[in-house]
């Protein structure tokens, strides 16, 4: 099956995002439960309004989020899931402007502009009512 460079091309799974009230609680839980031992430093994404850390699994990386305050789009999450839990799945595609044209031809909600993400890269979210009730974010593949 070949497919053209404009459309949106499904890569892999980069990321779970996690919303949760404590991402030092989050990172003892997936350390003292589940036995993660590649854990990134808790680092802060103001434009985004969070604190996020990733914590690395061997196919792929948990993105704990917590927010900054109650501005932050984490804590209306939080108010609706106040333990927190799986806020979004993130993708990689090869070029996100392909991506965002693609899907907002084929009449999906994109919700806001591309913007840079917690890797570095171009992200942006698809709307949960196009995904089958899944919160999406795209993520432009990163060079490295």
């Amino acid at each position: 099956m070949t497919t053209s460079p404009a459309t949106a091309v499904l890569g892999r799974l980069n990321h779970v995002g996690v919303a949760t009230p404590s991402i030092e609680r989050s990172i003892a839980m997936y350390r003292d439960l589940l036995g993660a031992t590649v854990i990134g430093a808790p680092f802060d994404l103001p434009a985004q309004g969070v604190k996020v850390c990733f914590i690395d699994t061997p196919n792929t990386q948990i993105e704990l989020i917590e927010p900054y305050d109650e501005s932050s789009p984490i804590a209306g999450f939080l108010r609706k899931n106040p333990a927190g839990g799986q806020h979004h799945v993130c993708f990689e595609v090869p070029d996100i402007a392909a991506a965002v044209a693609d899907l907002k031809a084929k009449g999906a909600t994109v919700l806001g502009e591309p913007r840079i993400g917690a890797h570095g890269t171009p992200i942006v979210f698809v709307h949960p009512k196009d995904m089958g009730g899944v919160l999406v974010e795209l993520m432009e593949t990163p060079d490295h």
